[in-house]
């Protein structure tokens, strides 16, 4: 990548990628409360600091740092299929957006093709995103999948199969994500990063080219404003 980290919105990507959990959609919240309910139906205390540890995994991973978290490995399987049923549940009653979300997705999806690459199952994220009227914004949702060899976040799978269905190069793509699981994707198959939210205290967080508080940041509506028509992004 030519271009300085500093200078990122004076960048024209040609393609944009995003994150949905804790992105798009404030459901982070959702997936932490359905940890809870998945110890407690177990009679299980989640440790101290394990919202943190789990943040923006598969929920197959979480469901097995879950089931470690606790010195309990053969409880793997119970716990992943407990987190997801509470999960569905959740979501399904109380989809909201994140701040700003609907107003950007819908600047930019008239200026450049628009991809979602993320750890949820499909039908989590397109139930979601239908509900909050942004699925037809999408071309291209990318989710694990180990049929087609796709893992998950951190793995960068998701995010260079996201770019190359938008056609074109990851490094001309730009990655929005509010995860240090998912920066580290992103970052790892080639794209920028843009982080939102509050700059998580780790050394990863470099790995994103720039972070600002939310999506609706008064500079980042002004950069979406600006953008050209697709096809005529500088090189």
């Amino acid at each position: 990548m030519t271009t300085m980290a500093n200078d990122l919105l004076d960048w024209s990507p040609q393609a944009v990628v995003f994150d949905c959990d804790g992105t798009l959609m404030d459901s982070e919240r959702h997936w932490q409360e359905a940890r809870n309910r998945a110890f407690r139906e177990h009679g299980l205390q989640p440790p101290s600091g394990f919202a943190k540890q789990a943040m923006g995994l598969h929920y197959e991973d979480c469901g097995r740092l879950m089931a470690r978290s606790v010195h309990k490995p053969e409880m793997a399987e119970e716990l992943t299929a407990a987190l997801l049923d509470h999960f569905l549940e959740l979501v399904t009653d109380d989809p909201v957006t994140m701040p700003g979300a609907a107003q950007l997705v819908r600047l930019l999806s008239a200026r450049l093709p628009l991809a979602v690459a993320s750890n949820c199952p499909r039908v989590v994220v397109e139930g979601s995103l239908e509900r909050a009227g942004l699925l037809s914004h999408f071309q291209y949702i990318v989710v694990p999948d180990t049929g087609n060899r796709v893992r998950p976040k951190p793995h960068p799978d998701v995010y260079d199969v996201a770019a190359r269905l938008c056609g074109v190069r990851p490094h001309k793509a730009l990655a929005v994500e509010d995860s240090l699981t998912g920066v580290t994707a992103a970052h790892d198959a080639g794209l920028r990063v843009l982080g939102v939210g509050s700059r998580p205290q780790s050394d990863a967080a470099a790995l994103a080219d720039l972070w600002l508080p939310a999506l609706h940041a008064p500079e980042l509506l002004a950069w979406a404003h600006s953008l050209d028509a697709p096809g005529t992004a500088p090189e």
